[in-house]
C-alpha cells in the first residue's frame, strides 16, 4: 500500500513538473537598441540586463528561452547578439521554430524611437527596424500569446500594426509625435526587479504575489507622471496598452472589458505557481487549482469576444472576475496574508 506522506510526495513532484513545463513554454527576447551617446548606451543595456535577470530568476527560464540583443554585445556575458536589424530578424526566426503553440513570447524593446512620414521605427545599429517589419516576422510566430513592449520614444505608431487576436502590445507613447526620450523602461524595469526580490509593493495591485501585464503597466505609468511632477517638467510620454485586437490602444485599460483584460491574466512573475508547488496545505492547493482554472476562463472568455453579444460578454466577464477576486482574497488569508 501506497503511504499518504508517498501520494503527497507525488502530488507535489507532479505539480512542480506541470509549473516547470510551463514555464519552459515561455520565451523572453529583449533588445536594447542603439543609444546615441554614452549615457543611453549603458541605461539602456543596464535594463535590458536587469530585465533578463528578472526573467530567468522570476520565472525560473532557462537560459535558452532568453535572448538579449545589445548595442556592444562584448560588454556583457548574458548579451547574445547584436543589436541589429538582421539579427533581431534571425531571433524571431528562431522563435518562430521553437515556439509551439501554446506558448507565451515577450518581446521588449529598450532605444530610442522614430517616425517618419508615418513609418515607425526603431532605432537599431545599422538599418532600424520599421512597425511594418515587426509585424511581418512576429506573423510567423505561432505562439499562444505574444506579448510586446516598445518603450522607444515615438513608439505609438507600432500599436496598430503589431495588435491583433492573442496579442499585447504596450508603448511607452501614445503617438509617433512624442518623441522625447522616455522613462518608461526604467519603472517598468523597476516594477518586476522588484516583484522578483519579493517586494512588489504598489506594483502587486491584488497582492497575490505575481505581477500582470496589467499591474506592470498601470505601475510604470504611474510612477512616470509621478517623476515628472516631482520634477515640475510636463509630461511628454504617454504610455497605452492594447490587446483587444482593435489597434487602438488604451491610455487607462481595466481588467474589467475593452484593453487590459487579456494583459489581467498574462503574469510576467510566476511567485503564485512557485507557492502552489511547495505548500503542502491542500486548500491552498485547491485554491491556487481553482484560480488558474478562473485566470484560463477568463483568457478563453477574451479571445471570443468578438464573436459575443456585448451584454453577455460582459456579464460573464464580471461574474469570471468577482469569483476570481474572491478565489484571491481566500488565498491570502489561508496563507495569513493581509487581506
Amino acid at each position: 500500500m501506497i503511504s499518504s506522506r508517498t501520494v503527497l510526495a507525488l502530488v507535489l513532484l507532479g505539480m512542480a513538473r506541470h509549473v516547470n513545463e510551463s514555464l519552459a513554454q515561455t520565451h523572453v527576447l529583449v533588445v536594447s537598441g542603439v543609444g546615441g551617446d554614452a549615457q543611453f548606451t549603458e541605461r539602456f543595456t543596464r535594463w535590458g540586463t536587469d530585465l533578463v535577470d528578472a526573467a530567468r530568476q522570476g520565472l525560473g527560464l532557462p537560459p535558452a528561452n532568453v535572448a538579449f540583443l545589445a548595442e556592444r554585445p562584448e560588454r556583457d556575458p548574458r548579451i547574445t547578439g547584436p543589436a541589429t536589424k538582421e539579427r533581431l530578424e534571425a531571433a524571431l526566426r528562431e522563435l518562430a521554430d521553437r515556439a509551439e503553440p501554446g506558448a507565451d513570447v515577450v518581446l521588449v524593446l529598450f532605444g530610442h524611437g522614430s517616425d517618419r512620414e508615418g513609418q515607425p521605427r526603431f532605432n537599431l545599429v545599422g538599418p532600424d527596424v520599421t512597425a511594418a517589419e515587426l509585424a511581418t516576422w512576429l506573423a510567423a510566430v505561432k505562439a499562444r500569446r505574444i506579448v510586446v513592449v516598445n518603450t522607444a520614444s515615438a513608439s505609438g505608431g507600432f500599436v496598430p500594426a503589431l495588435a491583433g487576436p492573442g496579442r499585447i502590445v504596450v508603448t511607452a507613447t501614445k503617438s509617433g509625435f512624442e518623441r522625447n526620450a522616455t522613462r518608461f523602461g526604467e519603472y517598468l524595469v523597476q516594477a518586476l526587479t522588484a516583484g522578483v526580490a519579493g517586494g512588489a509593493g504598489s506594483a502587486d495591485t491584488d497582492k497575490d504575489g505575481r505581477l500582470s501585464v496589467l499591474e506592470v503597466f498601470q505601475y510604470a505609468r504611474r510612477e512616470v507622471a509621478r517623476a515628472y511632477e516631482q520634477e515640475k517638467r510636463l509630461l511628454t510620454e504617454h504610455a497605452i496598452l492594447e490587446d483587444d485586437g482593435d489597434g487602438k490602444g488604451s491610455t487607462e485599460p481595466s481588467a474589467t472589458g475593452g484593453d487590459g483584460a487579456l494583459a489581467a491574466s498574462v503574469f510576467l512573475t510566476a511567485a503564485g505557481a512557485v507557492v502552489a508547488a511547495d505548500t503542502a496545505d491542500p486548500e491552498v492547493k485547491r485554491l491556487y487549482a481553482r484560480r488558474e482554472s478562473l485566470e484560463r476562463r477568463v483568457a478563453e472568455l477574451r479571445g471570443a469576444r468578438s464573436s459575443m453579444a456585448l451584454e453577455v460578454y460582459e456579464r460573464e466577464l464580471e461574474e469570471l472576475l468577482v469569483e476570481l477576486a474572491t478565489t484571491n482574497r481566500a488565498i491570502r488569508a489561508r496563507e495569513g496574508k493581509r487581506p
